[in-house]
């Protein structure tokens, strides 16, 4: 077959160049114009050859934007993003844009006012624009209209309701995109300001956007300023948020929640229990649980984050308490001491018995307070000197003496009963329970930015904590006799009642009665069966033959892990883009080319339902030109300033992939699980090591399972430590004949 080779000047298809984008240009009235954009040349002279094609003078008035529904204006920033088939717009520069817009949102006609103030609520969107109209002191002129607006239009207001409504929505709405760009600070606002956006909470109840901007405004200003702080806590009261909750429109009880959280966490800490105070007699965790928690819907994730934040704000109530060593000289905090022993040996002698001695009576209150576990028999004062828990265990010990009589008075004559060494110490066991319960619910710690956990049974009490604990303390008493413990073992048993606890909040429980039933069906032996189900026992296989064996598998191991991750990175992942607003979620998508040789990515309007093509992700980056990935603090999308970027949960998602001089591709993985893969896969592709905890894992659990395969035939046969001996060379090889 003769070889046909094509003539010299034919033309061979070349990719274009990765600077030149094809994009169609509209322009009102004419028809697009489709061109090649050059990335390399100015802005300014692409807008000026756009302009020239349609004889427009002036080319300094006009840019380019996006026509899809953004309108967002493209500038030397942001002109990268622009992709091959885009449709762009020729429009007025935004200068000129904000300033016509400044002026249309002054007319007299209510109409044209009214569309004007429709279009900034759109157009405020974009930074490039939003600049430019704070530039002008539009800020100032939206916040003069709302502060005059209610008199100046209260005749409108009765003529035509709904325009005014609109009107007014509007302008919130212009005025919280404004100041989301963080462009102004909050600290410039007035208290008639204030109490304008105030009243709109209870008079505008039943106008949701009037009411969602309003509550936007109010969270912003508690978060981003102290005296704002202050002064919206005088005009704002929980009595008018709590209505909003009792409503069925989601959106508005999550951002009244959020109000709420805000004024909770910004108040000073002589103010926070008083806070606290006022939400239990508005019977606010009894609204939230009837008409949030328990409500016929789904909890989204803003709410469902909103909820985790109050209830680790309500935890940190606890606080002081715990961080407050006891004053062995203060007789009031010595009286609860007396008061647990009263109780649990009431029926045995009278406390206030008057007859005996006085060294009677104290060899016969050490005798009780042995009994009652506590370290130091003596003096058990001394026992609650160490921060954390605190006095924060006493208050539980006294809650569980008093609100659980017959269960504290049975562990402690139990206990009393058994041999000294065999006795589940209920002083010291409170003690360091207490202390567990702290830790596993962060008392003390900041809210994370991205957690959603929230446990609905803590909002089923107004004292869940302490019912928890009185939960808990009856589960280690239980724990303690099921592993026969002695007082050596005390940490083995802390740490097995720990594994308890937390299996049975994975769970999410209901109720405190449903944690109660899960923790009955999580006993000491249950716990030992899943241990043993989830790991090897290593003692059995740490002999050398074994050893050797796990070595040569290896190998292959981390190879099938690698081939997995890579898989997945073909599969490609749906990321969020983190901004300063939760509500507005964004997302990309990024996925592996299936010849593993290029990265595909692109923005998605929402959340993807299984996987995206890798054809309709508009960028790609070549694998060979990635220079390195890095994580945690050293991303550069890390390196910014801001509490949302320095949070040690983010942090910990953070990886970023850094190709020619100063590109980078910065993700934020949706959880732990996928940062391992995302990083091991990377990592796999550039022939580095994959040392994530997840590759840890599934090399332990792979090698564990081919061992246990490969050895199933040695099934009670004891593994010698050596090798057995070589024999001796056979006298002669007779018995070896040739197979040709």
């Amino acid at each position: 077959c003769p070889v046909v080779l094509a003539p010299k000047n034919s033309s061979v298809a070349m990719p274009p160049p990765a600077d030149i984008v094809k994009v169609a240009i509209e322009w009102p009235g004419a028809f697009p114009k489709l061109m090649e954009i050059d990335q390399k040349k100015p802005l300014s002279s692409i807008i000026k050859e756009v302009c020239d094609g349609w004889s427009l003078a002036n080319h300094d008035q006009f840019a380019l934007q996006h026509a899809d529904s953004s309108n967002f204006y493209i500038t030397e920033k942001n002109r990268n993003e622009i992709k091959n088939g885009a449709i762009l717009r020729l429009t007025t520069s935004p200068a000129q844009n904000a300033q016509q817009l400044h002026e249309r949102i002054q007319s007299s006609s209510m109409d044209a006012k009214l569309e004007a103030l429709k279009d900034l609520a759109n157009y405020s969107r974009d930074v490039t624009f939003a600049q430019e109209f704070i530039n002008l002191d539009g800020i100032s002129l939206l916040t003069q209209m709302v502060e005059s607006g209610t008199e100046r239009y209260q005749k409108l207001q009765k003529i035509m309701k709904p325009c005014f409504g609109d009107m007014l929505s509007f302008t919130l709405t212009a005025f919280v995109e404004l100041m989301d760009h963080g462009i102004v600070s909050w600290d410039t606002f007035s208290v008639a300001f204030i109490k304008k956006i105030a009243s709109y909470v209870n008079k505008f109840a039943s106008d949701t956007s009037i009411l969602q901007r309003s509550l936007a405004i109010l969270e912003s200003m508690v978060l981003n300023s102290h005296d704002l702080y202050q002064k919206v806590a005088q005009e704002i009261t929980i009595g008018q948020l709590i209505p909003h909750l009792q409503g069925t429109d989601q959106e508005i009880q999550t951002y009244t929640i959020a109000v709420i959280n805000a004024l909770f966490l910004k108040a000073p800490d002589d103010k926070r229990q008083e806070m606290a105070n006022i939400l239990a007699q508005k019977q606010l965790r009894s609204i939230i649980l009837t008409h949030v928690i328990r409500a016929q819907r789904a909890i989204n994730n803003e709410m469902a984050h909103q909820l985790y934040v109050l209830q680790v704000l309500t935890f940190n109530l606890l606080e002081d308490r715990m961080m407050t060593k006891m004053d062995p000289q203060d007789q009031a905090q010595r009286d609860i001491i007396f008061e647990l022993r009263r109780i649990a040996f009431d029926a045995e002698s009278e406390p206030n018995n008057s007859s005996g001695s006085m060294e009677k009576r104290k060899s016969m209150y050490t005798r009780d307070y042995k009994k009652l576990g506590f370290i130091n028999h003596v003096n058990p004062a001394m026992d609650f000197t160490q921060t954390p828990p605190g006095m924060l265990a006493l208050d539980n010990m006294l809650y569980f003496a008093k609100h659980h009589q017959d269960a504290y008075i049975r562990i402690v004559l139990e206990n009393s009963s058994r041999e000294d060494k065999h006795e589940c110490p209920f002083g010291r066991s409170s003690i360091e329970l207490t202390k567990m319960l702290c830790e596993i619910l962060k008392v003390g710690e900041l809210p994370s930015e991205t957690c959603n956990d929230f446990h609905p049974m803590f909002f089923t009490h107004d004292r869940s904590f302490e019912e928890f604990f009185c939960i808990c303390i009856q589960l280690l008493n239980k724990t303690w006799k099921e592993m026969r413990a002695t007082s050596e073992d005390f940490n083995k048993v802390m740490q097995v009642v720990k594994e308890q606890i937390m299996r049975a909040l994975t769970t999410k429980p209901s109720s405190l009665d449903q944690f109660k039933s899960k923790l009955q069906n999580l006993s000491y032996t249950e716990i030992l069966k899943i241990r043993q189900s989830e790991r090897m026992n290593q003692e059995d296989f740490q002999s050398r033959p074994i050893l050797e064996l796990k070595e040569k598998i290896q190998p292959e191991i981390l190879e099938l892990i690698k081939q997995q991750r890579l898989n997945r990175l073909v599969e490609g992942t749906c990321f969020r883009k983190l901004n300063s607003r939760r509500r507005q979620d964004k997302f990309w998508y990024c996925r592996l080319s299936p010849n593993h040789k290029v990265l595909h990515y692109g923005d998605l309007e929402e959340s993807p339902q299984g996987e995206v093509p890798h054809d309709s992700l508009q960028d790609k980056l070549p694998v060979a030109d990635i220079k390195a990935v890095v994580t945690g603090k050293d991303c550069p999308h890390m390196k910014e300033k801001g509490a949302l970027k320095q949070n040690k949960e983010v942090l910990e998602l953070a990886f970023s992939i850094l190709y020619d001089s100063s590109g980078q591709l910065n993700f934020i993985a949706p959880d732990k699980h996928e940062y391992c893969v995302w990083t091991d896969g990377l990592n796999a592709l550039l022939g580095k090591d994959m040392l994530s905890d997840l590759t840890r894992n599934d090399l332990d659990t792979l090698l564990s399972m081919e061992i246990k395969l490969r050895l199933l035939d040695l099934e009670n046969i004891q593994i010698p430590d050596a090798p057995p001996p070589i024999p001796k060379e056979p006298s002669n090889y007779d018995f070896v004949y040739d197979c040709n």
